[in-house]
């Protein structure tokens, strides 16, 4: 595998950390996007400037999660959040009550919406703002 693959799966999975990492190194000239995986030390890295990245969100990576609100015993709602409380906020805004429990899922859940199989990082694609709604599911 190449830098350049890790780099993007960083982006696509959400990985701040490394993407960081790899970008510091990358602007610093240790490594190059052509590189295998296998020459990524990150002993050359420059800890404290990363850390500083990280902390700023110099990438702009922000980890979008799944939650899995209880409404009634039976229904579900699922909404896309960047944190636990945003997810319950926005469900106390919808449905002015306190949801029974809140549990983030897996992105990579795979089930049928219609005849297809989807995941929830598949459907995300289709939303272009946060906090949203994305389906429910009644037992």
């Amino acid at each position: 595998m190449l830098i350049k693959d890790a780099y993007f799966d960083c982006f696509l999975y959400e990985d701040s950390s490394l993407a960081h990492y790899i970008h510091h190194l990358l602007e610093e000239k240790k490594v190059s996007l052509k590189d295998d995986i296998s020459k990524l030390n990150f002993d050359l890295a420059n800890h404290q400037q990363v850390a500083e990245m990280i902390t700023t969100n110099v990438l702009g990576i922000k980890k979008l999660r799944v939650y899995s609100l209880k409404m009634n015993q039976r229904d579900f709602v699922f909404i896309f959040a960047l944190s636990e409380e945003e997810a319950i906020q926005l469900y106390e805004k919808t449905f002015h009550q306190k949801p029974l429990n809140c549990h983030e899922s897996l992105l990579d859940f795979e089930f049928y919406r219609g005849k297809e199989v989807i995941s929830f990082r598949d459907m995300r694609k289709g939303y272009g703002g946060f906090p949203a709604i994305v389906g429910y599911f009644s037992r």
